[in-house]
């Protein structure tokens, strides 16, 4: 699991130039690009929607981003043991999004991996290898089991400190999801909204359509078609690596190698955001497991061979018998 996604390499890309009637607006928040379609008869309340949707993730960005000083993962990321800290509700609903994929993922994915992350990439951000004693440290501070979540005071409580949250794997596909709520508050149905190219929520589809048409294209060469799925009433999420970063198991707290990218489809952004990130360090047998318990999943991972060439494309889930 990496601690920031690398979303040049995880391709989920939108073909819906040719629709008529559809709307496209874009904005910059969560260091990436929030974009959102929109078929409407109505050019200025689409964008009247549009802005709402867009001043919704700024509002999610103060609350669960680490790079705010007095965001709510900022101040965990400060809390002593024992002390226990109000959350806002986004916080805590991603918070409980996170150990509800920790669970079903048997620890592939861990929102706790900061002292890890920093154990393998220095302050400058280079790679590096830490001594048996840094990565102990590191372990031990490490985990969902350390997040003492109560729903009814909507508070959390560390069991031990200081405990590192960095929601990056799934806090982008969340606001995608709160969008596609406050456009349906808007009586906006019929939308695609993307949070970069590694997360999108399809809304209801365009008229006399399959679905919005999106594209997963090959890392390393975006000419490379993977998948041209048509997406409506669900999410997409995609993860990948640049060369030579590390990827961490937060099971094992090794560096994970072997592969490029690996996306998921889910009935919401949130838990696609999670999965794709879970996939690049869980094994086939264990995707293809996740998959059959959890029929609303698809799954598909690059697993690097010995050249470009010689990459496997695996396919799970909905997936598993298309091309």
């Amino acid at each position: 699991m990496t601690e920031q996604r690398q979303e040049e390499t995880c391709f989920v890309r939108s073909d819906c130039g040719s629709l008529a009637g559809m709307k496209r607006f874009s904005h910059e928040a969560m260091a990436t690009t929030f974009q959102i379609l929109i078929v409407h008869e109505d050019d200025h309340y689409a964008l009247q929607a549009a802005t709402a949707a867009f001043n919704e993730v700024d509002r999610l960005e103060g609350d669960l981003s680490r790079y705010v000083e007095n965001s709510d993962i900022s101040r965990i990321n400060n809390l002593a043991a024992d002390e226990p800290l109000l959350l806002g509700l986004d916080t805590f609903e991603c918070l409980k999004i996170s150990a509800r994929v920790h669970a079903e993922t048997a620890g592939a994915f861990d929102v706790t991996i900061g002292s890890l992350f920093k154990c393998w990439r220095g302050e400058s951000g280079m790679p590096r290898t830490p001594s048996v004693e840094e990565l102990e440290l590191a372990r031990r501070h490490t985990g969902m089991h350390l997040l003492e979540l109560d729903e009814m005071e909507l508070t959390v409580k560390l069991l031990a400190s200081p405990v590192q949250v960095d929601l990056g794997g799934v806090g982008k596909g969340y606001a995608v999801d709160r969008m596609g709520e406050l456009l349906r508050e808007w009586s906006i149905e019929t939308a695609l909204i993307s949070g970069g190219y590694s997360s999108v929520l399809a809304l209801e589809a365009p008229p006399e359509t399959k679905g919005w048409p999106l594209t997963l294209s090959y890392p390393a060469d975006r000419s490379r078609i993977l998948a041209r799925p048509h997406l409506r009433a669900g999410a997409l999420g995609g993860s990948g690596v640049q060369k030579g970063q590390h990827i961490i198991d937060p099971r094992t707290a090794e560096p994970a190698e072997g592969k490029l990218a690996a996306w998921s489809g889910a009935p919401d952004a949130a838990s696609a955001d999670a999965l794709s990130t879970a996939f690049m360090v869980m094994t086939a047998d264990q995707i293809e497991k996740y998959c059959e318990l959890h029929p609303d999943t698809r799954a598909m991972v690059i697993v690097q061979g010995a050249d470009r060439q010689k990459d496997k494309i695996l396919r799970f889930g909905l997936w598993k018998d298309s091309s």
